[in-house]
């Protein structure tokens, strides 16, 4: 009997702790909550309320400073923008100038495209009513000025390779006296021939001068010949390439050899009579494709001298040969 009533209080001790644990772990359990949502408030509604009044103050100012000191560099860098726009502006007008003087702007419709193209159109880039430039509006101008720009350094670059093939091209053309002897003893055209009597079409100029003088090439380019030919004695050609070829007969001498690379004025040969030539001269021929064409359409025209009257005293040394 007595250990039945032991084995009784026994289990209500039992009882008895294992309540007191289960409250004492809701308790902790209520605290964890109650932390956590405490910590959840404070972080979303707590943050301002926990501000002191001087310091919101101080912050706020502060963001109005800031605030005006964007403002401020957003339109000063508007301004910028601007400014660029009309350099823009001014370098387009000048490359259009430039073309129409290299005569460009009609005859190469990719140039004028290109440059029209190319001409910036200012933009208003403030926003509604707004009384500053938004940030937004700077930058779609800046995007808006590298374009322009790519399209302009298009333009300019094939503007250039233009103008750099015509200056190629005029630099081939046999410009240069080829003797310093302007005076001409035949010209070209019809005439009758000096040495059969009969008319014949006289494909160059002849130019009077003395034995020995020199003989320069009238444009850069490679020799093609150089040696003794039938009727125009010794003769050197040189290709100044597209077809374009001269040619310098009768010579006494020659000065360089086939396959030598010339420059404009370089002595090639000396003036003398020999072939087919009644006299001392230089023959001079300018050929397209193989079709003589007169030489004094390149030629440029000699100084016209300062002396109008000669004088009587000197003595008049003329060399007037008949020529082929």
């Amino acid at each position: 009997m007595k250990v039945i009533i032991m084995h009784g209080r026994l289990n209500d001790s039992n009882a008895t702790t294992l309540g007191m644990s289960i409250l004492a772990a809701l308790a902790v359990a209520a605290l964890v909550v109650a932390a956590m949502a405490g910590a959840g408030w404070q972080a979303r509604f707590g943050q301002s309320a926990f501000v002191p009044a001087a310091q919101a103050g101080v912050i706020k100012s502060q963001a109005r400073r800031d605030s005006a000191y964007i403002r401020e560099n957003v339109t000063l860098l508007a301004s910028k923008v601007g400014d660029l726009q009309a350099e823009l502006i001014a370098m387009g007008g000048v490359s259009k100038r430039v073309a129409i003087l290299a005569g460009v702007s009609y005859t190469d419709p990719e140039i004028k495209a290109s440059l029209d193209q190319s001409e910036p159109v200012m933009d208003d880039i403030s926003e509604g009513r707004r009384d500053y430039v938004s940030a937004q509006g700077v930058g779609r101008q800046l995007d808006l000025i590298e374009q322009q720009l790519a399209w302009q350094k298009d333009g300019l670059t094939m503007l250039d390779l233009v103008l750099t093939k015509r200056s190629g091209a005029q630099a081939r053309l046999p410009t240069l006296m080829p003797v310093n002897y302007p005076y001409l003893s035949s010209s070209f055209g019809w005439r009758r021939n000096p040495v059969t009597g009969r008319r014949a079409m006289h494909e160059g100029l002849d130019f009077a001068a003395p034995s020995g003088a020199p003989i320069y090439a009238a444009s850069g380019g490679v020799v093609a010949q150089a040696g003794v030919h039938p009727g125009y004695g010794k003769m050197v050609e040189i290709n100044h390439g597209n077809g374009l070829v001269t040619r310098y007969a009768h010579a006494s001498v020659l000065e360089v050899q086939a396959g030598d690379l010339v420059e404009k004025g370089q002595l090639i040969a000396r003036v003398g009579s020999t072939g087919r030539s009644t006299g001392s001269h230089l023959h001079f021929e300018v050929r397209m494709v193989g079709h003589p064409l007169d030489p004094r359409l390149f030629l440029a025209r000699p100084a016209a001298s300062s002396h109008l009257v000669a004088s009587a005293s000197a003595p008049v040394q003329a060399v007037l040969p008949q020529v082929r």
